[in-house]
């Protein structure tokens, strides 16, 4: 077949590495295009121009699919079919009816679980025991199309979203080959949506922690939100970041939510809606994460026992 793929950031590039190393015919590849980063904000190609051009595939970048130029290109590539990974811009039906076999997606979820932008992230903020990827066959609607392939992996109770990101970024890449060299024996799945989950952005403001929560979500949430945007609270009017967290094995007589029940170098213990939740790992402004012990070393009279969160 003749294949277009259209991705951008790295887990995207992994993807596309894969199907050049297993020699797909990718005959054109489309990434966003350049963006200012680093200290100087220079324009910097993504991580699947990168790789495409590195093995001197055709690249193209265009803002969007509005105009009757870009489309009149793609279809100058005569595709059999177009993969997209994590492209980030939305795709007309006249750019999805051009390929012969249509477009498919490769999602990171057990659809139709987490349809949207933070599958990963809402698997873990959610204590699923699973999840995955899927190839399914795009249509018009948020990942609503038929499913075409599903792969499946355990959520480690440690798991944080960038752990797990990096697995599905092994996961799908092996998920989307078998796809295509079994694509014309793969029969496609409607997605019963009433089985649908929405898979939201995450924002900072979500990331602040509710101590009326219980521990077990407070601890999920400092994984879901690792590394991005980071569970946080406040203290001294400061803002002070949370990247590793438990459950509290015992938690002591009932307290109101925020208080602090103990402050040593294994760890800061915290009173919450059900339970009692431990940091271990904190983030001072401007510095790097540490320790609970270096935090309290330099910081000691911040966390006072019986004080309020």
């Amino acid at each position: 077949m003749r294949i277009v793929f259209a991705g951008t950031p790295d887990f995207a590039a992994k993807h596309l590495q894969v199907l050049i190393e297993k020699q797909f015919n990718i005959v054109g590849v489309y990434t966003q295009p350049d963006r200012p980063a680093g200290r100087g904000k220079k324009p910097q190609a993504s991580a699947v121009k990168q790789v495409a051009e590195a093995h001197k595939l055709a690249v193209f970048q265009p803002e969007n699919f509005k105009n009757t130029e870009a489309i009149d290109i793609l279809r100058s590539l005569k595709p059999d079919l177009m993969i997209v990974v994590a492209y980030g811009i939305i795709l007309p039906s006249a750019v999805l009816s051009t390929p012969y076999h249509g477009c498919i997606n490769v999602h990171g979820s057990l659809l139709p679980k987490w349809r949207g932008a933070a599958p990963i992230q809402r698997a873990i903020w959610a204590g699923d025991k699973q999840t995955g990827v899927t190839i399914m066959k795009m249509d018009e609607g948020l990942d609503t199309g038929p499913m075409l392939y599903k792969s499946q992996l355990d959520i480690n109770p440690k798991d944080t979203s960038a752990s797990l990101y990096e697995k599905l970024a092994i996961l799908g890449p092996q998920a989307l080959s078998h796809a295509l060299q079994n694509f014309a024996s793969l029969s496609a799945e409607i997605q019963n949506t009433n089985n649908a989950t929405y898979a939201k952005k995450l924002s900072k403001e979500e990331a602040l922690i509710d101590w009326h929560d219980d521990a077990d979500q407070l601890e999920r949430n400092c994984r879901a939100f690792n590394p991005w945007p980071v569970q946080w609270f406040k203290v001294n009017n400061t803002a002070i970041k949370v990247w590793e967290s438990h459950v509290a094995e015992r938690s002591s007589a009932l307290s109101l939510p925020g208080t602090l029940i103990r402050a040593d170098k294994s760890g800061i213990e915290v009173s919450t809606g059900k339970d009692n939740i431990v940091l271990t790992k904190l983030q001072l402004p401007g510095k790097k994460p540490l320790h609970v012990g270096d935090i309290l070393n330099s910081r000691g009279e911040w966390f006072k026992v019986g004080s309020q969160l």
